[in-house]
């Protein structure tokens, strides 16, 4: 006998053991696809027209829009360090004086300090171990964290940058605070052994500073040990919220003990669909259980998660095994339109990538919560590679469209998601290489992103912002 595949498998069954929750929504979505009126048929907007050839070979960007580059790996910068590999999320922020800050992630493994001249110089070895979270062992060298930027949207011009935490392991993604400092995230779980004298896998809170200095190294435990990607927090509430980049990881909440001061302790939760537990949101083809609809709300519920060290790396175990829900790869997440978006990468029946929002509850994280839920919505799930692929980083725009980083290593794109789920492109990458920390400077003037790898750098885009069309 045939095997069924997915869509049989949700048309034919529609009750499945942990699902029964879903099926009414299941067998809507079946209905909707067929009908092409879901996000998932990838409408296209006209956005800002054709993308351009770069002649510098660089970024291809639509008439009337142009880049700098500001920053490139290798460069010295003001406080004598020089600028680490691997720019990846980035965040900004308003500085003194009309001056916009950014803070930038380096996803950097454990260096010999043979591997890099920099370690060897005397302004990277007059580091005090109390600045480094982990200052290695045997020659090794912990260069994940993060450097901070100084720029003018007036002139397009740097004013200084400098290196602002360090001694952590690849250092991906991470994301705003409401009072003003970057939350980055370690996507690594080494325990310490006889290169690394500390565990790793945590968060880390890197204040906005307009002044040179290196942030306290303070390890975030309680917000949990796992493979980290980025977080966001829900002003109204002060909650954060977590990806975790497995491919069979969970979505997670952090409700601090004291309200900005997430150091002091907190409860680490995980979000479950209320009425079936253990639901798999990837909806992969291989995976025979009715597909998470599209364009669909669904109420959720949060878990609480014990023993958040995970010395064993097994959160996302214990979780699911509690009823939390499964993602695809939980990368870049955002606050924006009162809303909480992420990106996973490889969800999807064809693995392209899926976008979800959540919405909180009006009593997020207090006691009125299990009678007006938070709704989850599985907003887009790329069906075409030439519109959404691998989507990474993401950010809403001052307008309220989403933009995406593609991360597949081969041909990146900056892709643009309206409100109604159109997509359109606002850049292509022409260097092999994943483009990351797209985030807008606080006047909406300029668009930051990095270029990875080959050599590293970031750009700045300008241009006709406004001027979307469709």
């Amino acid at each position: 006998m045939k095997k069924p595949n997915r869509r049989e498998f949700v048309k034919n069954s529609l009750i499945t053991t942990g699902f029964l929750g879903l099926s009414a929504c299941a067998q809507n979505y079946s209905t909707a696809v067929s009908s092409g009126e879901l996000g998932s048929t990838n409408v296209t907007a006209e956005g800002y027209g054709p993308l351009l050839s770069d002649p510098n070979g660089r970024l291809k960007l639509p008439k009337g829009f142009s880049y700098k580059v500001i920053s490139e790996r290798g460069a010295r910068m003001d406080d004598g360090q020089i600028v680490p590999p691997s720019h990846d999320g980035m965040a900004t922020f308003p500085g003194p004086n009309g001056l916009t800050l950014i803070v930038r992630n380096h996803e950097v493994s454990p260096l010999q300090e043979d591997e890099v001249e920099y370690l060897k110089s005397s302004e990277w070895k007059g580091i005090s171990d109390s600045k480094r979270y982990d200052s290695g062992a045997n020659g090794t060298h912990c260069t994940g964290g993060t450097t901070t930027l100084v720029f003018d949207t007036r002139t397009q011009e740097l004013k200084r940058h400098y290196l602002s935490l360090t001694g952590t392991i690849r250092n991906c993604s991470g994301g705003t605070t409401p009072w003003g400092s970057w939350i980055t995230c370690e996507e690594n779980v080494d325990r310490a052994n006889d290169q690394l004298k500390k565990d790793h896998g945590y968060n880390f809170e890197v204040p906005a500073n307009y002044e040179i200095g290196l942030a306290d190294p303070v390890p975030l435990k309680e917000m949990g040990r796992f493979n980290h990607e980025a977080v966001s927090v829900d002003p109204a509430s002060g909650i954060v919220y977590q990806t975790e980049d497995r491919p069979d990881g969970l979505i997670y909440r952090y409700i601090p003990n004291v309200r900005g001061q997430l150091a002091k302790g907190g409860r680490l939760q995980a979000l479950a669909i209320k009425g079936a537990p253990s639901s798999d949101t990837r909806n992969w083809d291989e995976i025979d259980l009715p597909s998470f609809p599209v364009n669909q709300s669904v109420e959720v519920e949060w878990i609480d998660i014990s023993d958040p060290t995970a010395p064993n790396d097994d959160l996302r175990y214990k979780g699911f095994e509690k009823g939390a829900a499964r993602f695809a790869r939980g990368e870049g997440m955002f606050y924006g339109n009162g809303e909480i978006y992420f990106a996973c990468t490889n969800g999807g029946p064809k693995k392209f990538g899926q976008i979800f929002r959540y919405r909180p509850s009006a009593f997020e994280g207090m006691s009125g919560e299990s009678e007006k839920p938070g709704k989850l919505e599985l907003f887009i799930e790329s069906q075409d590679l030439e519109l959404l692929k691998a989507c990474d980083n993401l950010t809403v725009a001052p307008w309220g469209d989403i933009v995406i980083c593609e991360d597949d290593n081969e041909s990146s794109a900056i892709v643009g998601i309206t409100t109604e789920g159109k997509m359109y492109k606002i850049g292509h990458v022409e260097i092999k290489s994943e483009v990351a920390g797209a985030c807008f400077s606080p006047d909406g003037t300029t668009l930051f992103v990095n270029i990875q790898n080959r050599p590293g750098e970031t750009l700045a885009i300008t241009g006709p912002w406004r001027d979307r069309i469709g």
